[in-house]
């Protein structure tokens, strides 16, 4: 087989400034659809990297073959039967055939099959050429990008995220001549609209990045890019004394927002720093795109970064200029500040009434009503202090309606605590509504005080139940109201916090709370509890617990999660353990036993010792009423590794049991006093998981 000659291939769409929350995903995205199109093509490649500025998408495919390889294809003709006459002379058929394939009746090709014999036709079918597929390809990994609002631009017919002003495309030296968005493709890019203004141009896609840094001041790599803003951030906090805080998203926009990123300090009025630190750095952050500065202390400075996409004959200029715009940003806030302050937190209650909360779930007040009494169900299950988690419940929403959320939204439970410590509430009570929303997304952090874990518990799982009830529940990856981030934070809190909560009895009263949920709500609560509980094994299995593991603990439907995820580590434990796979392998069996005699596994008390005559079965017997008396204390106290331990004991007497002894015997009553004796062994086990899910074997 002829090799195929390869080089590296570019292609770079050039438009006005895009969207920066989408352009990671937006770069990501269009190297991945680009690769499955070069896949779909047969165009073997190499590694693909893509490069996404606010004024360009590109990726360059190390390694492109210049054109497909050759492939063989066979055609399949009319059964042989009906091709020729009994002389074997060709019919119409086979030459029909023939005639399709471009060749003659005797270079037809015959297979043998089960069902017959068939004309058949072979030809190689020569590859084509990379640059007549290109185009083509490029355009359908555009056309599959995500982009909720695609926009036109003059008078073309072609739409994108952004108007289209130059197309690059380049493989190895050569220009693929081709038009994509309405643009026709060359092998000139351009770069930074101030520094490097005219064209440049690109000798091959290799030298793609370097060319855009040495020549057009722009890092057209996005990783480069933000790391080298990141250090431009620390360096600049490291000589004004103090830390820069920014979290992953501020250094994905800020660096979607550049391509040659300088880093400058600004200052703002001392006075400011009254405000709540939260406050400024909201002000600096989603407003501004600055990084605030701590000081040792762990008090913010009166100072920001700001990133500016040029180096500026003038720094000065450009740093007063931040500074103005900083300045009535921060004045409203404060203005914000003073007036939400004259207005008790607990006088807004009322106007909740005003805001409707759901379609279906009535107010923000009937929601706050809701939560309360759900929080103090959950308090009264702890043992814990009712006052100040229903009082936290009934003012959680309250800020909703304040000035300071309605401008920084992000804000909300924040500003609820320093309004309600402002407005003489105790301190368990503010404490409470400013965790009420943690975890607010993956790896946050809980909330650390009593009342603010239940609280916190109570409005996810309201918040859960409502959209449940609703017929809303999440399908397929959509999840408009973000159920699953919810579930998952129950989850969390009650595991990792140790809040023994019965959840099954707190998801039936969310439930029958909801003013939707009518009389009938035994199958929303169940399918509720199953959202959960499958949220808690996606948590699970990323911690290394097997499926297997996590479902013979699921079965029994523990109703607290603390008390789940002590079954959990127990089975887990028990897995590793010698005997398992033997215990294991027998309460399967014993399962199967009892389930196709139609024996009911939990019927205890059927037992009749009299009735015991094997020694097997005698020794069985002895050795479970001693394990059931030892283990009792252990369940009690859910000591449950303590339990699977002593029940592992019971290994040789259950497998002599198994060796010896007939359990489906002709005699009747025999026959039902060993499956009792089954159904006993069985039940020690259901006690705590069912084992019989297990196949793991002892190593």
């Amino acid at each position: 087989m002829t090799k195929i000659a390869r080089a590296d291939f570019l292609v770079e769409i050039g438009t006005e400034e895009l969207p920066p929350a989408a352009l990671r995903t937006l770069g990501n995205a269009f190297a991945d659809n680009l690769g499955a199109a070069l896949g779909a093509a047969r165009l073997a490649h190499g590694e693909l990297e893509w490069f996404a500025t606010p004024r360009r998408l590109a990726v360059v495919a190390r390694e492109l073959a210049l054109a497909q390889e050759d492939r063989e294809r066979e055609q399949k003709g009319p059964p042989v039967a009906i091709a020729f006459d009994g002389d074997g002379k060709p019919l119409p058929p086979a030459e029909a055939f023939a005639r399709k394939c471009g060749t003659t009746v005797d270079r037809l090709g015959r297979n043998k099959t089960e069902k017959g014999e068939w004309l058949s036709h072979r030809a190689v079918e020569p590859g084509a050429s990379a640059a007549g597929l290109l185009p083509e390809i490029v355009r359908s990994a555009l056309a599959k990008l995500s982009i909720p609002r695609r926009m036109r631009w003059g008078d073309s017919e072609e739409e994108f995220v952004r108007p289209v002003h130059w197309v690059v495309l380049l493989h190895g030296r050569d220009v693929i001549d081709g038009e994509i968005l309405g643009i026709r493709t060359g092998g000139v890019t351009r770069g930074h609209r101030f520094h490097a203004p005219g064209e440049l141009k690109l000798g091959t896609p290799g030298k793609y990045a370097s060319v855009l840094e040495k020549k057009g001041f722009v890092i057209a790599d996005f990783d480069t890019r933000r790391d080298r803003i990141r250090r431009e951030v620390d360096r600049a906090a490291s000589e004004a004394g103090g830390t820069a805080l920014g979290d992953d998203a501020l250094y994905d926009e800020v660096t979607a927002l550049v391509e040659w990123p300088v880093a400058m300090t600004g200052r703002f009025d001392q006075g400011f720093l009254v405000l709540p630190k939260e406050v400024i750095s909201a002000t600096l952050t989603s407003h501004q795109r600055y990084f605030p500065i701590e000081g040792g202390d762990g008090r913010l400075m009166p100072l920001f970064i700001t990133i500016a996409n040029l180096e500026s004959t003038d720094p000065e200029k450009v740093r007063q200029g931040n500074e103005r715009v900083v300045a009535p940003r921060l004045a409203d806030a404060a203005f914000f500040w003073e007036t939400d302050r004259q207005t008790p937190l607990a006088e807004r209650q009322d106007s909740l009434k005003a805001v409707v909360y759901q379609q279906g779930l009535g107010t923000l007040h009937d929601r706050s009503i809701r939560v309360a009494a759900l929080a103090t169900l959950v308090a009264q299950q702890l043992g814990a202090a009712v006052a100040p988690v229903a009082r936290a419940a009934v003012l959680a929403k309250c800020d909703l309606l304040t000035g300071m959320v309605g401008e920084f939204p992000e804000l909300q439970g924040v500003m609820g605590r320093y309004y309600a410590a402002a407005s003489g509430e105790d301190e368990a009570v503010s404490v409470a509504i400013g965790e009420q929303y943690l975890p607010r997304f993956a790896g946050d952090a809980l909330p650390q005080s009593t009342a603010g874990r239940i609280l916190a518990v109570a409005d996810k799982v309201d918040a859960l139940a409502g959209i449940f009830v609703l017929g809303k529940k999440p399908s397929g990856n959509r999840d408009p109201f973000g159920l699953r981030r919810a579930a998952l934070g129950v989850v969390r809190i009650l595991v990792e916090t140790g809040l023994d909560v019965d959840l099954a009895e707190t998801v039936k009263a969310a439930v029958v709370l909801q003013p939707a949920s009518g009389d009938d709500h035994g199958a929303v609560r169940g399918e509720l509890y199953d959202f959960i509980v499958d949220r808690m094994r996606r948590y699970y299995l990323n911690a290394g617990v097997t499926q297997e593991v996590f479902e013979s603990v699921r079965v029994k439907r523990p109703a607290s999660l603390t008390d789940f995820d002590a079954r959990l580590k127990a089975v887990a434990a028990f897995a590793q353990l010698e005997p398992a796979a033997s215990l294991a392998a027998a309460n399967k069996r014993t399962a199967n036993i009892l389930r196709q005699a139609h024996y009911d596994e939990h019927g205890n008390g059927r037992l009749d010792t009299a009735l015991l005559s094997d020694a097997a079965e005698k020794s069985l017997y002895a050795a479970l009423q001693a394990a059931r008396q030892d283990v009792a204390p252990m369940l009690a106290a859910r000591a449950y590794a303590d339990a699977l331990n002593e029940l592992a004991g019971l290994r040789e007497e259950v497998d002599t049991f198994f060796d010896e002894v007939m359990v489906m015997t002709e005699d009747e009553a025999v026959r039902t006093n060993r499956l009792a004796l089954l159904a006993e062994l069985r039940g020690l086990f259901l006690d705590i998981a069912d084992v019989s899910r297990l196949t793991t074997t002892a190593e």
